[in-house]
């Protein structure tokens, strides 16, 4: 039954809002603007991490990025700040300029990783955090040169979840930061792993160091010993709602979205991945009816971000169809991006568990 059907079931109320009818533009200094720690990890500090007494590198990693921190907070390397052409561009800085947080699924990395970008002594302008998934999608929005730029006068850019799964996607990040490094931006990156596997296929500080090759001298492998405690596996999707539960849910809570799902992935491909973050704006839920298993990988990997999006803000996700642990064919979860497919995922299965708070008894 289409959404518009189910709707007459629906007492009057006001019409839930569409993420298909929305075609956001979004202005790069905005794009920019938003590279910062995700809603969830707004109040993490290092002070709020607690490291496992049994396993000293936690200890180690606080000490080492706090002191990290510090020592950015004096004049930017290259002499940012200052009109570059009426002085003669500075050597590139010497030694490790960057960290490479190297460690299992759920030690805390992105926790640590959001603590160095707060404890880094700038203004929040000259400093840029995002996944490596944003960053590519922000040289897609503004270019290579016009990224290079604007980011060059930062003092720090922290990358979240890089990946080594798109080979054109590697050496195009590896091409920027390499720019950067020239600049005197500092660099901090964690890594994308896969759940359910402790240990195997963990992307390890070797992988990381051989693929951006030039600038591994630029960064400080950091091991983060710890209990991968998420390595049980992904956790049941709960089951989905009705379409009627979905669709009055979506009529009964202000600020919800009620789409159905294919005409949404349709939509995603119209929208640069770019501005999915804006897609969701003012968003309180987003409701979807006929949920079925994505039918190709361009169209999946759309769906990641859009996951990725939705699961930094916090915004709950109701659904009628399938549930989400069979949105990916088993070739898609035995393939090259089955990191983000799982990710995606339990993030989706996170956010669904959020919204089942939503639907009436």
């Amino acid at each position: 039954m289409s959404t518009r059907a189910l709707t007459e079931a629906v007492p009057s109320a006001a019409a839930p809002l569409s993420l298909c009818s929305r075609e956001p533009r979004v202005p790069a200094e905005r794009l920019v603007a938003e590279m910062v720690p995700p809603p969830r990890f707004d109040s993490v500090r290092f002070d709020t991490y607690v490291p496992d007494p049994n396993q000293p590198s936690q200890t180690q990693a606080v000490e080492v990025l706090s002191a990290f921190a510090e020592g950015l907070g004096g004049a930017h390397a290259s002499g940012a700040g200052k009109r570059r052409w009426f002085a003669r561009r500075s050597a590139a800085p010497t030694g490790p300029r960057g960290v490479y947080l190297d460690g299992g699924y759920g030690v805390g990395k992105t926790h640590l990783l959001a603590s160095l970008w707060h404890a880094t002594p700038a203004e929040p302008a000259l400093k840029a955090f995002g996944t490596f998934v944003e960053l590519t999608n922000l040289v897609g929005a503004l270019g290579f040169q016009q990224t290079v730029k604007t980011l060059s006068g930062h003092r720090l850019l922290c990358i979240d979840e890089f990946e080594l799964d798109d080979p054109g996607d590697t050496v195009l990040v590896s091409s920027l930061l390499g720019k950067l490094v020239e600049s005197g931006v500092a660099l901090a990156a964690t890594s994308n792993t896969l759940p359910g596997k402790l240990g195997e296929g963990r992307f390890a500080a070797a992988d990381f160091l051989r693929e951006i090759q030039g600038l591994s001298a630029h960064f400080r492998p950091l091991r983060i010993d710890g209990e991968d405690y998420r390595h049980r596996g992904l956790p049941e999707a709960p089951a989905p709602f009705s379409d009627q539960d979905v669709t009055a849910t979506a009529y009964a809570t202000p600020g919800a979205s009620l789409d159905d799902f294919p005409h949404l992935l349709d939509h995603l491909a119209r929208v640069h991945p770019s501005r999915y973050g804006a897609l969701t704006d003012d968003l309180t839920a987003v409701c979807l009816t006929d949920v079925r298993p994505v039918p190709d990988q361009s169209t999946a990997l759309r769906l990641v971000v859009l996951a990725d999006r939705l699961y930094d803000r916090e915004i709950p996700v109701l659904a009628s169809g399938l549930p989400f642990d069979r949105l990916f064919s088993d070739e898609m979860l035995n393939g090259g991006y089955r990191k983000k497919y799982f990710r995606a995922i339990s993030r989706l299965t996170a956010l669904a568990r959020d919204a089942k708070g939503l639907v009436a008894q």
